[in-house]
Order: C-alpha cells, then structure tokens, then sequence
C-alpha cells in the first residue's frame, strides 16, 4: 500500500524555494513591507536604528508620523527607512519593490522591463529604472565576503557582447575584417571550487588586462584554466600556474583542464540578451553582467534569503534617473 505524502508545511516550501503566492502571503501590503524592512535594515527591536541623514543613533519616532515616521535628536531631521538609500524619493511602494526582487532572483534568463511594467503595474519608464537599481543591488558575493582573491583553481574566459556585422546597416558597417569588430570584450573568471563568477567589461583584450584582472581577483600561485588565445600567454611569468586545452583543434577537457563551466555561464548570459533583453548598450553592460553574476553566485541559497539580502544591500547603492540616462561621453 502506497504511503500518502504528508503536505509540506511553509517552512518547508521555504526551504526548497519560494512561490509567487506565498511571497504574496508573507508580504501583502506596503505597510508590512516597510516593517519588514525596518527588521532587515535596523534589527527586530531597532537597536541598529539611525539617521539616514547624519547616521547618528539618537533617534525617536515622530508622533503623528509626519513629515516622516522618525525624528533625529542630532540633526533635528525627520527620517524613514528609505532615507540615504537607493530608495529615497522613490514613490514605488516597498512591496512592490520585494515582488520585483523576487522576479530578478527567480528569473534565471533576466526579466525584462516590459514584463515588470505588466506584472507589477508601473510603467515600463518606472519598470526600466526600478530594475537597474535592482541590479546593481544584487552583488551579494561582494557584500558577504568582500573581495576576497580567489585560490586553488579557477578558470578564465573571455566572450563579446553585441551585434554582427552583417547585420549592421551599410552606414554603420565598420569593415574591419574582424568577428568581435564593433563588440564590447568581457573577461570572467570562475572559481571551480565555490563556483563563484566575477566579470568585467573591457574596452579591449590584451595582456595588460588580463593580467591585472587576475591579479586583482586571483592569489598568486593559483592554477589557471584557460583556452589557447595567445592572450593568456605569460601567465606563469605573473606567478600563476598556466594550464590550457586547444579549442583550435577542437580540445575542450584534457586531464581536468577545462573552461566548459565559464563558457556555460556565457552561454546562459547570452541567452537572456537573445531571448530577454534583445539589445544591451555598452553603457549598461556592466549592470547587468552584476545581475547575472550575482543571481549565479546565489544560486544555491533558498529564494526568501537572496530577497533579504538584495533588499539589505539597496542601502550600499545609489542610481539616480539623471545619472541612469546620462551620456557617458559627455564631458
């Protein structure tokens, strides 16, 4: 006789992920997102309490809750949880901030800002600015451990992000003669031990680069796996130990020598700009490679902990609209 399955409990769905209907459950409203916040940001009992103004501790809670749920003894300032943080200003509520959250974490390919536009009921301007905040946010392997090099083994990998020439319009065709002409060069390293990613975007590839990627991400004396580019020639005389397969003849694993498992992340983000984002800029690259790279370095954490620890680490970051629409090229 078949044994029935006793029903998992919320704990337990916690454990194993979390559901659009439970987080709904947990966070119904503005007003309970808030408080939960204030937890995350200030402590259960708000003994870490300060002045999003002058960050001093001397602080109480206004009366009538006006103009703001808080008043500094210090600087006579009325503050809440947003203030001095990414979300000062902000008249999204903090709800629908979490939902938004969860969609960036659960969304292994990226969601794009028209499906936050229909899904949480913003305009896809709002949409758009909500989650480039988001995703500047979500380096969490940087928050916990700081920039801790990397040691033991790790592989390295570079890949080019941008349209084709061919299908470039015959007045923007550079003519060049090159493949990754016109493209933004990106360097990653992956750790093989925690399977931690790191990634950056170059204006070009070449030796200088590579090496100070590495060095400023990699102990010395760290085994390096590499394809056979002549870009990661003279490894060894930066004090790394130089191991690579020969993709040119179609080498891909030799003795525990591989980069499968960058070029796998690759794969995965190329995926989401083909089939999600369609068209990333130069300007906004390295936002979303954080999303990318960050989403992959939480990977293994049950969903309710990467939303507590994206929403603690808005407070580090800063992105105003002016500064998100600038022009990079403008003096």
């Amino acid at each position: 006789m078949t044994k029935r399955r006793k029903p998992r409990g919320p704990g337990q769905h916690h454990r194993l992920g979390l559901t659009v209907k439970q987080l709904f459950g947990i966070v119904p409203n503005a007003q309970i997102a808030e408080d939960w916040f204030e937890k995350i940001m200030w402590g259960v009992d708000h003994e870490k309490r300060h002045c999003g103004h002058c960050s001093a501790m001397d602080t109480v809670r206004s009366k009538s809750g006006r103009p703001m749920k808080y008043r500094c003894r210090t600087c006579k300032k009325y503050f809440d949880i947003k203030t001095g943080t990414m979300l000062q200003g902000t008249h999204i509520p903090l709800d629908t901030w979490i939902h938004a959250i969860y969609l960036a974490v659960t969304s292994i390919k990226g969601i794009s800002s028209m499906k936050i536009h229909r899904e949480l009921g913003v305009t896809q301007k709002t949409a758009w600015h909500l989650m480039h905040r988001i995703r500047m946010a979500m380096d969490i392997a940087h928050t916990l451990v700081g920039h801790v090099p990397m040691d033991g083994t790790v592989q390295m990998d570079e890949m080019y992000v941008g349209g084709l020439e061919r299908n470039r319009h015959a007045s923007k065709k550079l003519r060049l003669g090159r493949g990754a002409v016109g493209k933004t060069a990106v360097v990653g390293i992956r750790h093989n031990e925690s399977g931690l990613i790191r990634a950056q975007t170059f204006d070009n590839v070449n030796q200088q680069n590579v090496h100070e990627f590495l060095h400023q991400n990699v102990k010395s004396g760290t085994e390096v796996h590499t394809d056979d580019a002549r870009v990661y020639d003279n490894l060894e005389q930066q004090g790394f130990k130089h191991k690579s397969v020969k993709h040119s003849a179609g080498e891909y694993v030799k003795d525990g020598v591989t980069t499968n498992s960058i070029e796998s992340y690759w794969a995965l983000f190329k995926r989401g700009v083909y089939g999600t984002y369609h068209h990333l800029s130069r300007k906004h690259l390295d936002r979303y490679l954080e999303e990318f790279s960050g989403r992959h370095n939480i990977r293994a954490m049950n969903t309710w902990v990467q939303i507590v620890l994206v929403m603690g680490n808005i407070a580090n970051t800063h992105l105003p609209y002016k500064e998100l629409i600038a022009d990079p090229e403008a003096d």
